[in-house]
């Protein structure tokens, strides 16, 4: 089985319905190729931009996420967000964990592992975020920090269903400041977070997708996504400029 190739574009906080537009336009040329793209802006515009990726013709080769979603599936959680609505919307995909979500909301890893288990449950796509900060990898943490992020996972949901999830390895240290990781030091974490899932299953870990995030731009993207265990990546800043965005998807296509 081919893993899939996937290039997510994570908004953020950022854009409004000019930005939905212009992304659209400057989208519209893309055509269908291996590469599953998937954009994900503030709930405010969900909608819209759904259905204007329909208009425009683009719902095969583009497909809309949201950047974070509620456990719960309705009741008196003021602000939240279920699955059952992002199914109303025919969303297909979901950030779960995102790291501004772990240490700006403090998100537990257990947490994000019922977020993950709601979001499967539904019938939705969970991304899964995980990563270190600047200070854990400078004291040689990395391996231990990643494992405890994913073993609560795995330990709600079981090894068989992470079939269906993907992983985004997003270094905390590297996100929005332009410190990229080199394409060496994110191969070698992406190959070993195969192996923390092979040693549970070595057919999840030889099939599951898994996503580089951290400063992923038009001139690193090429190189990062030429590593073997590099599926594709999750785009921050760069996915706020349609240009920038599609050499992005353009370099996830020789995979």
């Amino acid at each position: 089985m081919t893993r899939r190739v996937i290039v997510a574009a994570n908004w953020k906080m950022n854009g409004d319905s000019a930005l939905v537009d212009s992304m659209i336009s400057g989208l519209s040329d893309m055509e269908s190729s291996n590469v599953e793209v998937i954009i994900c802006p503030s709930f405010p515009y969900l909608s819209d931009l759904n259905q204007k990726i329909k208009a425009a013709d683009l719902d095969n080769i583009i497909q809309v996420g949201s950047q974070t979603v509620s456990k719960f599936v309705g009741g008196a959680h003021t602000g939240e967000v279920s699955t059952t609505m992002l199914n109303d919307l025919s969303i297909k995909y979901v950030i779960v964990g995102h790291s501004e979500r772990r240490s700006v909301y403090n998100e537990t890893s257990e947490q994000v592992a019922s977020k993950v288990h709601a979001v499967l449950d539904a019938g939705l796509n969970p991304i899964l975020c995980i990563g270190e900060t600047e200070a854990e990898r400078a004291d040689g943490k990395i391996e231990s920090v990643l494992l405890s992020q994913i073993q609560p996972v795995i330990d709600e949901i079981g090894i068989e269903r992470f079939s269906d999830v993907v992983i985004s390895y997003e270094p905390v240290w590297a996100i929005g400041t332009g410190k990229a990781a080199s394409s060496a030091m994110a191969q070698e974490t992406h190959y070993f977070i195969r192996q923390l899932i092979a040693k549970q299953s070595k057919q999840v870990a030889a099939n599951i997708s898994l996503l580089y995030g951290g400063s992923v731009n038009a001139a690193n993207c090429e190189e990062l996504f030429a590593q073997p265990d590099i599926d594709g990546g999750l785009v921050g800043g760069a996915s706020l400029q349609a240009e920038q965005f599609k050499i992005i998807c353009s370099a996830a296509k020789g995979k």
